[in-house]
């Protein structure tokens, strides 16, 4: 397994999941990152156990996992002398310090960067936030349903001009793990820029400004004209412009997405694969202009042809068809998926109390091809006299320091 950030030391002091995402990527690529947390209450994201309406086991908990996975834990009070102490102990050989804590707080903490660069010169620090760490709001904390999916307009911009309020942001972490992974790859542009020059570098990733990236295609375009387009309800059956394009359901209430975004040299192919061979012969049908000149016939043609036979028929039946098409998957289903288990999507890691393993997805980078895996999430503290032992404390001293509440 390519391990490309193997010998890179990583120390995080962060909680919740965008900039935990990043030491999460970080460690499957082969960093050793070694995870602060508060030392009684730990990643306050391990008070959050509930998702779908199920309720998991504290230490079998697959949504600490997937910001986690692959790291090690110390427990440090980071607001006690001792604990900052410690920190600079683990920051003067380190690589790289990642953090997501606000402004005032690094500098109530003495974690800001004039802290860590005093005992360590050569470290990059890699700051992420929620609107970034210039402006007024640099102050402002935030998640991804607020900073990235609110603020940024995409939640506007999804939501049909009929419904008063916008749609809720349906994918928890959705935003963080995005930003999560940007922030990974400026760590990595940075980290070969001081191999090359010598000269170190901050890293700073907001989820707006991921957000307004992902967005960048339609935005760019919304500013130069003044306008912007806002979807409708969905509705079957095919568009308006281009009946190759919409979603179909199909006989037993799943659905068939079609995407056929130029469709002049699919259509005969098209209509022979959804059972119309007369339309494929058909010379109203003939090019994409007169597609959509007949548009209404051709959906009302196409999305009878789907409902008469199942999801399960058409997802087999139309990979030989050379137009652009999708199942319109649920996360359930995912986990059965060829493609992406043929891609090595997925991983197990196996929980600490020996309990059935978890399937994790893996970050979606892939070296030489091969698949790759991390070691679960750490539990809170797991590792403190282990990574205290490793920087020169003997035993004597790390019972002091957990006596007076420094470290756990």
């Amino acid at each position: 397994m390519t391990q490309i950030m193997k010998g890179i030391k990583v120390v995080e002091v962060a909680q919740f999941v965008f900039v935990p995402a990043t030491g999460a990527v970080l460690a499957e690529w082969g960093a050793d990152v070694i995870k602060v947390e508060h030392p009684v209450r730990g990643d306050a994201q391990r008070g959050m156990r509930q998702i779908a309406g199920v309720t998991f086991d504290p230490v079998v908990n697959p949504m600490i996992q997937h910001p986690n996975k692959g790291k090690r834990s110390i427990g440090i009070d980071v607001g006690s002398p001792e604990g900052q102490a410690l920190i600079y102990e683990l920051c003067k050989d380190a690589d790289v310090f990642l953090t997501n804590y606000l402004p005032a707080a690094r500098q109530k903490l003495k974690i800001d960067l004039e802290h860590i660069r005093a005992v360590n010169p050569q470290i990059i620090y890699a700051r992420g936030s929620a609107y970034g760490n210039k402006g007024e709001d640099r102050d402002r904390g935030g998640y991804d349903a607020t900073a990235f999916y609110i603020h940024s307009g995409i939640a506007h911009a999804l939501t049909p001009e009929e419904f008063d309020v916008p749609l809720t942001m349906g994918v928890g972490g959705m935003g963080d793990s995005q930003a999560g992974m940007h922030l990974a790859g400026g760590i990595a542009g940075a980290l070969f820029h001081r191999l090359r020059t010598g000269e170190t570098s901050e890293v700073d990733v907001s989820l707006l400004s991921t957000a307004m990236w992902m967005s960048g295609m339609v935005i760019a375009p919304y500013l130069h004209t003044g306008k912007q387009m806002r979807v409708g309800i969905p509705q079957a059956g095919g568009s308006v412009w281009n009946p190759f394009m919409g979603h179909f359901p199909t006989s037993d209430r799943r659905a068939i997405s079609l995407f056929i975004m130029v469709p002049d040299h699919y259509i005969k192919d098209t209509f022979i694969h959804l059972g119309l061979p007369e339309a494929a012969e058909d010379p109203r049908f003939e090019t994409g202009l007169k597609l959509t000149e007949n548009s209404a016939l051709v959906s009302e043609m196409i999305t009878a042809a789907f409902a008469a036979k199942s999801f399960d028929y058409w997802r087999e039946h139309l990979k030989t068809m050379k137009g652009q098409w999708a199942a319109v998957n649920s996360f359930l289903d995912l986990g059965d998926d060829a493609q992406a288990i043929a891609n090595d999507a997925f991983y197990s890691v196996e929980p600490i109390d020996g309990s059935p393993p978890l399937r994790v997805v893996r970050g979606p980078v892939q070296f030489n091809g091969e698949a790759f895996s991390a070691p679960r999430a750490p539990e809170a503290f797991e590792h403190t006299e282990q990574i205290l032992l490793e920087h020169g404390l003997d035993w004597e001293r790390i019972e002091s320091l957990k006596a007076a509440g420094a470290i756990a």
